[in-house]
């Protein structure tokens, strides 16, 4: 046999290289294994000598449990900061360049804004006396915590406890300032963890003399005023460079409670909360009793403002909207004719407020929110809360709520515009759509039933059926936003029972398309914007929205139908006025949270909501009782003494007394009756007509006017 040849046996070696790589990957696996076990072992030898028995031992371990847990705390901590840093994202530190004064309806001088907020003083060019009042009443040890003073909370609760009241905060200047520059007054959980957080990132990024000069400038004090040197012009007409020590300590005075304390509103009431401060600058070690006693027997005096209350809740949502179309105007130094009824809004204020007097602790709720629209869009009142000195939030106008059974009139004219009639029999049946199967509020359920009566008995099964059926969830979004509302309305098949939160306002909005017979963008806050020579720079006949239909007149005639049957029979029979006939719908959310009712006449169009700002329930009260009430209460005033208008089609004629019209009349509110009757008004031409009249005088004052006798003259 023949040996192989050489270039043979080269050419079967060519593929060694691959066994090579086997064995180089199998050696350095082995190596680092080694090398691993190697370095464990070093390792674990290096710590033995740490090792520690007996009572070392003991405090070792607690060192390495606090390591951990501080070591989840500040994981925690750092997702609970994240939602509070987020809100310094905004350019807090610039303010408004406009300078607005605002006019009502019938060209009264209710307030101003913008200009208030850049009176500020240099803290440097304040009087030692007031930052000390102001230090020793709102936060002593300012100068000495990081933002949270916790020696300051725990005195605090202390003093609270031993009063068995609440007599003192625990809140720093720091985070009160991070409070009104982020947040809102909720009283909630969520709220004091973001407002810690913020006070900590207060102090990280401004030094104390600029959070207590933007302190100074920014809180509220009272009658319209924002800032302490706005509040010196306003309570005392002089520069708070010149305010005595009686005028310094009722400023510092306002802090806690502005509204309440108000001098131009309560005088007693601010000489004893002045008091107060100055007790507090001799126990806080600023000043001693012999130099307070002069101001303690000679309390400060205010100029004279005739009780003046400003619409404070009006003035700052009418502001934002001014700033809306009013950026590019040649001028930021505005006068704005609103469209604000001071009648109206008193009575609405005074509604709200009795009711919530007179049945809040037995229902448990403790704010309210109303806004009225004249039915040609014009929005005569706005109450954003119960107290505008304690809470700035607007609830009114920036407080999204669940809507309840009064969203179910979106859902209906949806259903009429797909050629449904009030008459339009659907089943009243139990109902599943998916995995989610709504039941009624008396948790029974009916056989064939029409629409009107689904509606004014809020059977929740027949809205169900009508957008699983018949609509499905898009054209009832797509109509209520047309109708105008801009809170976001979710598209998911729980919002056919009121699941998205809305504004008053939006609610509002919403039902005036129904009280106009189907035309929205009718709602504006201002009629005109002028400039300070009295020049129109802004008028809504000719640069606001366009009125527009959105809802067809057969459609919203059937609906006007079905809704005034709600306070003749239904739901809202506390709501039935007795000189006109009304319509409406109520609403009531899961755990009796939120209790709504938004109505409407041939004239004014109006939502009411009752709730808490912490979301917690109230007992068992639904739209028909508080918020019925208190629609029925100022809309009885604000219908006296004007010529009224009949809804768009529905028979103007009231009730006959049956059986159904005397439940009506006994749920009207008797006290409503006595409330003060509404002074008679200039009907809609004749204002119009003297508005004319006077700007034709304007624009020709070269027109020679004969001389008129002095009687005449007077008048």
């Amino acid at each position: 046999m023949n040996a192989p040849r050489p270039d043979k046996k080269r050419k079967r070696f060519k593929v060694s290289p691959l066994l090579g790589l086997d064995a180089w990957i199998d050696s350095t696996l082995y190596e680092t294994r080694f090398r691993l076990a190697e370095f464990w072992e070093d390792t674990t030898i290096f710590f033995r000598r740490f090792h520690v028995t007996g009572w070392r031992r003991t405090i070792f371990e607690v060192l390495g449990e606090a390591f951990t847990w501080g070591t989840v705390g500040s994981v925690l901590m750092l997702t609970l900061a994240i939602p509070a840093f987020h809100e310094t994202e905004k350019n807090w530190r610039t303010r408004d360049d406009f300078a607005v004064t605002f006019l009502d309806r019938y060209g009264n001088e209710i307030g101003q804004r913008g200009i208030l907020h850049r009176s500020a003083v240099p803290i440097d060019e304040l009087p030692d006396h007031v930052i000390k009042a102001v230090l020793a009443t709102e936060d002593r040890r300012f100068f000495d915590h990081f933002g949270i003073d916790f020696l300051g909370l725990s005195r605090a609760m202390t003093e609270n406890l031993r009063a068995n009241s609440v007599v003192q905060g625990g809140s720093t200047i720091t985070q009160q300032l991070a409070k009104n520059l982020f947040l809102n007054n909720e009283r909630s959980l969520d709220r004091k963890i973001k407002e810690a957080f913020l006070a900590l990132w207060l102090e990280s990024n401004l030094t104390k003399k600029e959070i207590l000069q933007t302190y100074l400038d920014r809180a509220y004090m009272g009658g319209g005023t924002f800032g302490i040197a706005a509040a010196s012009e306003f309570y005392f007409g002089k520069s708070v460079k010149d305010v005595n020590l009686a005028e310094a300590a009722m400023l510092a005075g306002l802090f806690k409670a502005p509204a309440k304390y108000a001098p131009h509103v309560n005088l007693p009431a601010a000489r004893a909360r002045a008091n107060v401060v100055l007790t507090n600058l001799v126990q806080g070690g600023l000043m001693t009793e012999g130099q307070v006693v002069g101001a303690r027997r000679n309390p400060a005096t205010v100029v004279d403002r005739g009780r003046s209350e400003s619409p404070d809740y009006f003035l700052d949502w009418a502001f934002d909207e001014v700033k809306k179309v009013a950026q590019k105007m040649p001028t930021h130094t505005l006068v704005v004719r609103t469209t604000l009824d001071t009648g109206i809004q008193k009575a609405a204020e005074e509604s709200a407020e009795y009711h919530l007097r007179q049945f809040g602790k037995e229902y448990h709720v403790t704010q309210a929110a109303i806004v009225v629209l004249e039915n040609n869009g014009a929005v005569r009142a706005i109450v954003g809360g119960r107290d505008y000195g304690e809470s700035q939030f607007n609830r009114a106008t920036a407080a999204l709520r669940q809507a309840g059974s009064s969203f179910k009139p979106y859902v209906y004219a949806a259903a009429m515009e797909k050629g449904m009639t009030p008459k339009t029999l659907v089943s009243g049946g139990a109902v599943s759509w998916g995995n989610w199967s709504p039941q009624n509020y008396s948790r029974q359920y009916l056989g064939k039933i029409d629409l009107t009566t689904a509606l004014v008995k809020s059977i929740n099964t027949v809205p169900v059926r009508l957008a699983k059926d018949y609509l499905t969830t898009a054209p009832i979004v797509a109509l209520t936003k047309a109708f105008g509302v801009e809170s976001p309305i979710s598209s998911h098949k729980t919002m056919v029972l009121g699941t998205s939160g809305m504004t008053v306002m939006d609610q509002a909005t919403g039902y005036n398309v129904f009280a106009t017979g189907g035309i929205a963008g009718m709602r504006h806050p201002f009629t005109q914007i002028l400039s300070q020579n009295g020049d129109a720079l802004w008028d809504w006949k000719k640069d606001g929205v366009k009125p527009h239909r959105v809802l067809s007149k057969t459609a919203a005639d059937n609906m006007n139908i079905m809704l005034s049957q709600v306070p003749e029979w239904g739901t809202g029979r506390r709501a039935a006025l007795p000189m006109t006939r009304a319509a409406g719908k109520t609403g009531t959310t899961q755990s009796y949270r939120d209790a709504w009712f938004v109505g409407f006449t041939g004239n004014y169009t109006a939502a009411v909501w009752f709730g808490n700002d912490n979301f917690t329930p109230t007992k068992e009260l639904t739209g028909g009782i508080l918020p019925a009430m208190t629609w029925q209460r100022f809309m009885n005033y604000a219908h006296q003494n004007i010529d009224l208008k009949a809804i768009p089609g529905i028979d103007p004629t009231m009730p006959k007394q049956d059986k159904v019209a005397a439940k009506a009349e006994e749920a009207v509110d008797d006290d409503a009756l006595k409330a003060e009757e509404r002074p008679r008004v200039l009907s809609g031409a004749t204002a119009t007509a003297i508005r004319e009249i006077g700007q034709a005088l304007k624009a020709a004052p070269q027109l020679k006017l004969p001389i008129l006798p002095s009687k005449v003259s007077a008048l």
